[in-house]
């Protein structure tokens, strides 16, 4: 008969060892937590910059959430650390625009929002629930005004990417190869870009 394993740690576990130090625990809050980083990161390469620029600045919220937990508080580690990813990739992307308004840059992906009810007080001072709620608004209506755009291989492909697959993964899932799935991406960045040019042209 066969030893159960013990359950893994969990995250608030981790946060508690790589704070004593352990390299190893840290490694494998970044391994859980890197689909999260891609999917905070996504919208964002859409509307317009470098996607691994992007990616390596939300990790490094990630790392921040990592060190900066405090287990005493009235939240996850999830919501905590998607707060600090967000924060970090909103800044990022600010700085790059020299503090401009970037169309998108509230944006969130598809999934339920982490920060209602008493997680509120994580945000700074820069960012609030009602923004985020309002940015997810944003999206949804220029996702849905971008679908009648799409092609049905962009279509299928849009919502995994956003949610953070790898173009590998989402190649796998529609039976493409990940090359295909790289161009159509960029086809839906484009397309992104000129209902953005074209929104601005409309209310200047």
């Amino acid at each position: 008969m066969e030893t159960p394993q013990p359950p893994p740690p969990t995250d608030e576990a981790l946060c508690l060892q790589a704070a004593a130090g352990s390299a190893a625990a840290e490694e494998e809050l970044v391994r859980r937590y890197g689909r999260l980083v891609r999917a905070c990161a996504r919208p964002l390469f859409l509307a317009g910059g470098d996607s691994e620029d992007l990616f390596q600045e939300g990790m490094l919220g990630l790392l921040s959430a990592i060190r900066g937990f405090d287990a005493r508080r009235d939240a996850s580690f999830r919501t905590y650390a998607e707060v600090c990813v967000r924060n970090r990739l909103y800044s990022a992307v600010r700085a790059a625009q020299g503090d401009k308004h970037l169309p998108l840059n509230h944006s969130v992906s598809f999934e339920p929002p982490l920060f209602d009810g008493p997680n509120a007080y994580l945000f700074s001072s820069e960012e609030s629930p009602e923004d985020v709620i309002i940015g997810r608004e944003e999206l949804r209506e220029r996702l849905d005004a971008l679908k009648g755009q799409l092609s049905e291989l962009e279509g299928k492909i849009l919502p995994p990417y956003l949610s953070g697959l790898t173009c590998a993964e989402i190649a796998k899932r529609v039976g493409r190869s990940p090359k295909s799935v790289d161009n159509a991406v960029q086809r839906i960045r484009r397309k992104v870009a000129r209902q953005t040019s074209s929104g601005a042209s409309s209310e200047s």
